[in-house]
């Protein structure tokens, strides 16, 4: 390709020099004696030189051990100082940081763990226990295992395994030699996001993602190095990490607060003493939030923000919040592959409220018709009326690499021409705000986890006296929405309390998958050919609640 200059050192400088480390770097050198980490819990703060000669002696004693460019680091960590160090330091010597849900069951998390083959496994001690199993029935078994034992609570680490301490200790803090070339395509952070079976699928981050993730955040917010964000939500998905959390606030230059578990009062506590400017959380940890301000109010006055995602804002919520707690509330809408792609600002709400808003800056929105044998094209659109629904479709080249890891069946399926096509069905109108209407997928998000049917629904038909059943929702006020299970009994002396033993004890389900309502039948809503209809069941549950038809655990 012919220039009309010479490209040559724009070209190298760009594609080696333009990553998220970098610019946490430059920090660490302009803002040294500036504090980029506060632990509340422990009282600790870390300076940005003294984060970075942390994250150092981790990296130091993961490269003497040979681990090396694009190996993985996998963790299974709360919001803690181990979380961050876990995020930074594999990045130092090419590794790849892989995070996943610390709420994850045994079995899930050695699918994680049989699909990236991970060298190094980072878990918090409180889930020591979900650590050792999922290992003892995984096939790959990582190099290196690591407990972070934040809470003290552990004296010895299981066999095989070392405390983080004991791993890094007498490593040096200096920055470890780059024996490898960045790339701006290299792959820096791996996230886990899931189909609608529910398998997880790894969700590859370059660093041109990274840095232009960071960036759209602090045009967003904005989002400066005069600011201190705290994430009410944990860091381990999208959301938590990229709105608010490690990746724009040590870009920036800002201060992260550490919020290991949300509790309204303590919350609040932290805002108050600590002058914290974004919080960042789901619509129902706000509520939480605002009834804690309403009966107990505190000074909140340093908050410039609330930042919420994961789903809409209702008007009657949006205006509390703004009343309650801040004017200044944003909401965001996305996916895991694409960090959020529309966004409502303050000066949208209250009257936007319940839309998803309109398309982030360097992203576009669309609604493109529905087929049964086809996708939509990407100019097929459905008219910008506020009622006609379509499939909402994604074009984000900042921020995601339109694949997944060894997935070329759903990259095929999710990913067309430059754009995603997300699953969600919605509506737009004549200025682009679009309202998302439901789920091809029927996932469910309870308390800001996304749940997957098909994978509550595998593991209840897996019980003798079970003969099928369907999995759906209804809403719950504290949760967003509350987990549902229609079941067929294959023995008639099956009780609900038997099945919700069942559930409880599946090494296939988490915590928050098991079903908080029940009810016992003899069918459940099927088309023609008896494929199951989770849209006219969730109609069914909401009837059904309100009826008191549906057993509560």
């Amino acid at each position: 390709m012919d220039y009309t200059y010479d490209i040559t050192m724009f070209k190298e400088t760009f594609e080696s020099e333009y990553t998220w480390l970098n610019g946490f770097l430059r920090n660490v050198m302009r803002f040294k004696d500036k504090p980029a980490l506060f632990d509340p819990q422990s009282g600790k703060r870390w300076t940005y030189s003294e984060l970075n000669a942390e994250c150092n002696k981790f990296a130091n004693a993961m490269k003497k051990d040979g681990i090396k460019k694009s190996d993985i680091v996998f963790y299974q960590l709360y919001n803690s100082p181990y979380f961050v160090f876990s995020h930074i330091s594999p990045q130092k010597i090419g590794a790849i940081s892989n995070p996943a849900n610390f709420n994850l069951s045994p079995g899930e998390t050695a699918e994680i763990i049989n699909h990236n083959k991970p060298m190094v496994y980072v878990y918090d001690s409180s889930i020591v226990e979900t650590a050792v199993k999922a290992l003892e029935i995984s096939e790959h078994k990582p190099k290196i295992i690591i407990m972070a034992d934040y809470l003290g609570k552990c004296e010895n680490a299981p066999e095989g395994h070392i405390k983080y301490e004991e791993y890094v200790e007498n490593q040096s803090e200096e920055n470890p030699p780059i024996d490898f070339k960045p790339h701006i395509y290299d792959e820096v952070l791996r996230l886990q996001t899931s189909g609608t079976t529910g398998t997880p699928k790894g969700v590859p981050l370059n660093n041109i993602n990274e840095v232009l993730s960071a960036h759209d955040v602090m045009m967003h917010f904005p989002l400066s190095p005069y600011d201190k964000t705290m994430n009410m939500t944990p860091w381990f998905h999208r959301g938590g990490i990229h709105s608010g959390g490690l990746t724009p606030s040590l870009y920036a230059g800002a201060e992260i607060v550490i919020m290991r578990d949300f509790h309204p009062k303590t919350t609040l506590d932290y805002v108050s003493k600590y002058s914290i400017t974004f919080l960042i959380g789901v619509p129902s940890v706000l509520g939480l939030l605002a009834t804690r301000q309403e009966k107990h109010p505190a000074d909140i006055s340093s908050l410039k923000g609330i930042v919420t995602m994961g789903s809409p804002l209702e008007k009657q919520d949006c205006i509390r919040f703004q009343e309650v707690l801040t004017p200044n509330i944003f909401n965001g809408y996305g996916t895991t592959e694409s960090f959020w792609n529309t966004f409502l600002r303050p000066q949208d709400l209250p009257d936007m409220s319940g839309s998803a808003g309109k398309s982030c800056t360097d992203d576009e929105v669309r609604i493109v018709k529905i087929y049964e044998d086809r996708k939509g094209e990407p100019d097929d659109l459905v008219p910008t009326d506020g009622k006609t629904d379509g499939e909402i479709i994604i074009k984000a080249p900042a921020k995601t690499t339109y694949c997944y890891v060894n997935n070329e069946k759903v990259t095929k399926e999710k990913f067309y021409k430059g754009w995603m096509y997300t699953g969600d069905i919605g509506t737009w109108d004549e200025n682009q705000f679009v309202t998302i209407a439901g789920r091809k997928d029927d996932m469910i998000i309870s308390k800001g986890e996304n749940i997957y049917p098909a994978r509550i629904e595998e593991a209840i038909n897996q019980f003798e006296k079970v003969k099928e059943c369907i999995v759906t929702s209804v809403p719950d006020k504290t949760r967003g929405e509350a987990v549902v299970a229609y079941v067929i009994p294959e023995d008639e002396s099956v009780t609900v309390s038997e099945i919700l033993e069942f559930c409880k004890n599946s090494p296939n389900l988490s915590k928050y998958q098991v079903p908080r309502y029940f009810r016992l039948v003899d069918d459940y809503p099927r088309t023609a050919t008896g494929k199951k209809q989770h849209f006219k069941a969730k109609a069914q549950a909401k009837e059904d609640l309100a009826a008191g038809l549906l057993l509560r655990k």
